[in-house]
């Protein structure tokens, strides 16, 4: 609710200075907050909110793509800008090294020794990383480590 209450303020914010980029980019993103309070019956953690910002930058940054592929720079220049305000919501991301030891960590206590254990590893590290890690990035060293590499 923290995160979800800062959003708010700062759109209240940005509507009094006049900023449209901004204002534009938090109502989309309380938008689609509110979208997930529906659907799920009840308010939003934080941990939800964040993975809804987390979402919306992935969608985002899918929009750079194909705005790169179709030649559209001015698409693209107006998308990053809210990438950037975005991305001042999520916790500070783990470095490679953080992210290894959660790893370690995360297959010393399940007691994982293959590949067939990735299902159980992933589902201990990802509430540690959530917002501070992409998924992709923490499965790929997940997979690497279990499969010895």
């Amino acid at each position: 609710m923290e995160n979800q209450k800062k959003i708010e303020q700062d759109l209240k914010t940005a509507i009094k200075s006049g900023d449209e980029v901004k204002k534009r980019t938090l109502r989309m993103v309380l938008s689609s907050i509110k979208l997930a309070e529906i659907d799920r019956g009840h308010p939003l953690s934080d941990e939800d909110v964040l993975g809804v910002l987390q979402k919306e930058i992935k969608s985002l940054r899918e929009t750079i793509s194909d705005a790169e592929r179709a030649g559209r720079a001015d698409l693209i220049e107006d998308t990053e800008p809210e990438i950037h305000i975005l991305e001042e919501y999520l916790p500070q991301p783990l470095s490679d090294q953080q992210i290894e030891e959660i790893i370690t960590q995360a297959i010393d206590q399940v007691g994982a020794v293959s590949i067939q254990d990735m299902g159980k590893v992933m589902k201990t590290i990802m509430p540690q990383v959530q917002g501070r890690a992409e998924g992709s990035r923490v499965s790929a060293v997940v997979r690497a480590k279990l499969m010895g590499e």
